[in-house]
Formats: C-alpha cells, sequence, structure tokens
C-alpha cells in the first residue's frame, strides 16, 4: 500500500531532497505532487515556503508494457499528420509512421554546428577524441568524432557515419557503455572533472520522445481504467524520462520499484493528484 509524508523547503527541490533525506530512499523509489510552490516575497515579507508530498511504498502491478523501439514509437505520435503520407510504401504497417522520422531526421543530422555551435578542440576535447578513436579503431568502426562543449565541464560528442546499429546496441546499452568508457578514461588523469554526452544518430533524442509517447499513453490508460501498469525495465536515464514526462499528469503517478538491471517504473493512479 502506498504512503506518503508532506515536507517543506525553501524551494521544491530542497523539500524533495529533505523528504527523501528523512525515507531514505532515492529520487526514482518515489513519487512527487507539488503541493505547493515556494514564494520569495518581498524583502522577505510574504514569503512561503514550497510543500511537496512524497509517496512511496509498493503498490499492486497490475500489468506490463515495454517500450517500443526509438525509431517506431516516434511516428506513433505523428499518425494525425495525413500530408506526411506522400510516400506510400511506408505506410503498410502503421499510416504515417516511417514518413515522420525521415525529415526530422535529416534535419537534425544536417544542421549540428547550428545547433550546438562550433566544434571544440581544448585538452579535453583532444583527450576525448583520442580515447574514442582508439575505441572506435578495434570497434572497426569509420564514425566520424564531433565534439561540442554545451556549458563549462560538459561534453556533447556526436558519432555520425553509416552503420553505426552497431554502436548503439540494443536499446542504446552499447552507447551507454562506450560513454561511460569514455568518462572514465577522460576523468581518469589531468584535473578537472567533466560530463561526455554521447550521441549517434540522434538515438537519444528519438529514444526520449519515444519513451515521452509510451509515457502519455500509458497514463491515458491508466487514468481510463485506473489501473496500475508496469514497464518493461530501464536504466536511470530512461526511468528519469517517464518520471518527468508524467510529474505534473493529474491522477497519475510514477515510481520505480526492483533492483538494477531490472528496475523499472510503476505508473499508477492517484485520484487524489491533481
Amino acid at each position: 500500500m502506498r504512503q506518503f509524508i508532506d515536507v517543506t523547503g525553501k524551494t521544491e527541490d530542497e523539500a524533495i531532497q529533505n523528504a527523501l533525506r528523512q525515507l531514505g530512499l532515492d529520487r526514482d523509489d518515489v513519487s512527487v505532487e507539488i503541493l505547493e510552490r515556494a514564494k520569495s516575497g518581498f524583502l522577505g515579507l510574504g514569503s512561503s515556503p514550497a510543500k511537496v508530498r512524497v509517496s512511496y511504498g509498493p503498490e499492486e502491478e497490475e500489468e506490463v508494457l515495454a517500450p517500443a523501439p526509438a525509431p517506431k514509437e516516434k511516428p506513433q505520435e505523428e499518425r494525425p499528420k495525413p500530408p506526411k503520407a506522400e510516400k506510400p510504401p511506408r505506410q503498410e504497417r502503421k499510416p504515417a509512421e516511417a514518413p515522420a522520422p525521415a525529415p526530422e531526421e535529416k534535419t537534425r543530422q544536417s544542421a549540428p554546428v547550428q545547433t550546438l555551435g562550433e566544434e571544440v578542440d581544448d585538452e579535453k576535447a583532444q583527450a576525448i577524441r583520442k580515447f574514442l578513436s582508439g575505441l572506435l579503431e578495434q570497434m572497426e568502426s569509420a564514425a566520424e568524432i564531433h565534439i561540442y562543449l554545451l556549458e563549462k565541464g560538459r561534453y556533447k560528442v556526436i558519432l555520425e557515419g553509416k552503420n553505426l546499429g552497431a554502436l548503439i546496441g540494443r536499446r542504446g546499452e552499447t552507447l551507454d557503455a562506450i560513454q561511460q568508457l569514455t568518462s572514465y578514461a577522460v576523468n581518469r588523469s589531468g584535473s578537472g572533472r567533466v560530463r561526455v554526452q554521447l550521441d549517434a544518430e540522434n538515438y537519444r533524442e528519438k529514444r526520449e520522445q519515444s519513451l515521452q509517447h509510451l509515457a502519455r499513453k500509458v497514463a491515458a490508460k491508466v487514468t481510463k481504467y485506473r489501473r496500475s501498469v508496469t514497464l518493461e525495465p530501464m536504466n536511470a536515464y530512461e526511468r528519469h524520462v517517464i518520471h518527468t514526462a508524467l510529474q505534473d499528469v493529474p491522477n497519475v503517478t510514477t515510481y520505480s520499484t526492483g533492483t538494477e538491471p531490472n528496475r523499472r517504473v510503476i505508473v499508477a493512479y492517484d485520484r487524489e493528484k491533481k
């Protein structure tokens, strides 16, 4: 049975962290509902703290749903767009499924510089490039490496080329492993830690959109039938996408259960959440 506590803090984040400390739980072990947002007031007058309700504990699991592969989920969200049906052969399985990703993928891949700015070649970027070049050579991949600085200490690395599926792997597992190895290698030596975010063929963006679509679809089902739905196992990042996508949806709450690598998200009905 689900339980909850109401906690306050100067900000919403502080209130959530206070609750997690009290419960001794992680963020994806609980679901959070913001009851009152913090108000700063004027010169300290009229200010009020944030108040959140943090729910935790088991709930009956009714059904298990698996997120479809990223390239297939995204087109489902685009179904209501009949103008994209100019390529009939691609619509045999799912109307408007194939046309949707084609123009978007081309748009994203053709202008990485416009989105991310100029590539960088500082000391950390050179270390990233050196490690990845050696790793890709061992994997017999001819992918090109493009490195951008998103903000201080955070690098975006994009791999471009043909047949990058082997670098992505099932549900992005290989891509995650390469990202972790690169981060470890770069931070092992030198001063200052950096974060490395690795992507190939816009996989992460498409996967995130796929998960958001799945979250909305499941939330609608949970609201309609008032029954919990358990998703397939996901990594921490994917679970975070689901939690974030549904955190403001009325009558729907989310929490995680299980242990890695089989930890999964449960989407549950909550009639008190508005």
